[in-house]
């Protein structure tokens, strides 16, 4: 009985890891610029178990500019999450990200959180992961 016990136990940890999603990689997706002209952003992961670390790029123009890193990097599953912490003019801003993978796409919902502590929803997007 113990025996099968363990068997059955390692089979379902085996079961739930496969199931895990992999947000490692390259993620590029379309972002809607001020000017009405779409430009191309890109965010690099990498997932150590359920911790996530990375960087998004900085919001100068195009998109273009130092690299930002990512803190409080979780992945729960397929479920991922993390923020963005930027400063302007002295004002800090905090960017949540909060998604799901599957396989090498992921869907993520993009919110700012302002400095009064109010969220203000930005998008929704569908990132790809790249071949790079």
């Amino acid at each position: 009985m113990t025996k099968k016990l363990l068997f059955v136990t390692t089979l379902l940890a085996l079961a739930f890891t496969l199931l895990a999603a992999d947000a490692t990689g390259k993620w590029t997706y379309e972002m809607q610029g001020r000017n009405g002209q779409s430009r191309q952003m890109t965010i690099n992961l990498k997932q150590e178990g359920n911790t996530l670390t990375g960087s998004v790029p900085g919001m100068g123009r195009g998109g273009q500019g130092q690299e930002t890193p990512i803190t409080n990097g979780k992945v729960d599953g397929d479920h991922v999450t993390f923020e963005v912490h930027r400063e302007f003019n002295g004002n800090e801003f905090v960017q949540k990200f909060d998604g799901h993978v599957s396989g090498d796409q992921m869907k993520l919902k993009i919110t700012m959180q302002r400095p009064d502590g109010e969220p203000r929803e930005l998008r929704e997007v569908t990132a790809k992961r790249s071949s790079d």
